[in-house]
């Protein structure tokens, strides 16, 4: 546990003295869930990045974690769940883009059931490891191409996207149930906006929340 095991409690630059700092620094820029704040002090960043990174896995920022792809900014993670999680009402949540898995960590504690899907086999495989090693056991993963979600345990109280799309993808709107929540970033490298859009019915709300800069979200797998 994380309280226990040196090496996920973290020193030095990983110890919870840096941690605290983090928090912080996501209060000051606007961060206001307790909850949100206390996972980004309990997940151990550093365990999610290639270890010649770990003294940096606490700075907010984004950091690469091999095969093209990256672990988000704090910020970023910590604004999207935030968003996803605010006045939520359900049980399970879909995750399109599992990467290293630390969005994953952030969300376990906070819902019943997470749904991630993710396309290179590579780092699915680590992830699963490194989420075992955390006790984390409610999440349920799938080799897919991100685009058409995971409707076989559809519709979902909630849909996060940790790459951005050209648009909303249809089959992932069809997943959300009605008044369901989808947090997805949307549009071409330099001019991405993140927005939050619930479900109505059959109508969709959209709200913006800001410019962000995610990696594509691929077709195929």
């Amino acid at each position: 546990m994380i309280d226990q095991n040196p090496d996920i409690r973290g020193i030095g630059m990983t110890s919870a003295r840096t941690r605290d700092r983090l928090v912080r620094r996501l209060q000051d820029s606007g961060i206001r869930s307790t909850e949100v704040l206390e996972q980004i002090r309990n997940v151990p960043r550093h365990l999610f990045v290639d270890e010649a990174l770990a003294s940096r896995a606490y700075e907010d920022t984004a950091l690469p974690i091999g095969l093209g792809q990256t672990i988000s900014q704090p910020y970023v993670v910590a604004k999207m769940t935030e968003a996803l999680l605010q006045g939520f009402e359900g049980d399970r949540v879909l995750e399109i883009g599992t990467g290293c898995g630390y969005q994953t960590a952030m969300l376990a504690p906070l819902v019943k059931e997470i749904y991630t899907v993710e396309r290179i086999p590579e780092l699915l495989k680590k992830t699963k490891q490194r989420l075992r090693q955390l006790d984390i056991y409610n999440v349920h993963y799938r080799l897919a191409d991100g685009w058409e979600g995971w409707p076989k345990y559809g519709p979902y109280d909630g849909i996060i996207v940790a790459a951005a799309a050209p648009e909303l993808p249809e089959k992932l709107l069809q997943q959300l149930s009605d008044g369901g929540r989808m947090v997805i970033p949307v549009g071409p490298a330099g001019r991405q906006e993140l927005f939050k859009v619930t479900r109505k019915n059959e109508h969709y709300e959209q709200l913006s929340l800001g410019l962000v800069s995610f990696v594509p979200l691929v077709h195929g797998k």
